[in-house]
C-alpha cells in the first residue's frame, strides 16, 4: 500500500532549523514529483518546494527561498525539507505529497499526501 510518513517536526525558537522527513513506500518512489506542503490555522494549504521526477531537480516557494531547502535520495525513497532561519510565520502542519506532474505548485495535482508533521517556531 501507499505510504507516505512525515516525520522531524517539534517546537524551535525563531532563527533555528528543522529538518522534516517524508518517509515513502508502497510505490516506485523515483517516478514521482513529490512536494511540500503546510497549512496553518485560518489559512489555506500553502506549496513550499518540491523535488520533481525524472532529474530531481528542486525548487521552493518565494515566500521560502533562501531559507528552505528541498532534497531527495531515491536510494532511501524519502524527500526532506531542510529549514533554517525559522519564523513565527512558518508554524503549521507540513505535509509531503506526491505527483505526476513534472512541476507544479498546486495541491489539486499532488494525489496523495502524508498525515503531517506539527512546526511550532516561537518568538
Amino acid at each position: 500500500q501507499v505510504q507516505l510518513v512525515e516525520s522531524g517536526g517539534g517546537l524551535v525558537q525563531a532563527g533555528g532549523s528543522l529538518r522534516l522527513s517524508c518517509a515513502a513506500s508502497g510505490f516506485t518512489f523515483s517516478s514521482y514529483t513529490m512536494g511540500w506542503f503546510r497549512q496553518a490555522p485560518g489559512k489555506e494549504r500553502e506549496f513550499v518546494g518540491a523535488a520533481n521526477w525524472g532529474g530531481g531537480s528542486t525548487y521552493v516557494a518565494d515566500s521560502v527561498k533562501g531559507r528552505f531547502t528541498v532534497s531527495r535520495d531515491n536510494a532511501k525513497n524519502t524527500v526532506y525539507l531542510q529549514m533554517n532561519s525559522l519564523k513565527p510565520e512558518d508554524t503549521a502542519v507540513y505535509y509531503c505529497a506526491r505527483s505526476r506532474r513534472f512541476y507544479t505548485n498546486n495541491p489539486s495535482e499532488y494525489a496523495f499526501w502524508g498525515q503531517g508533521t506539527q512546526v511550532t517556531v516561537s518568538s
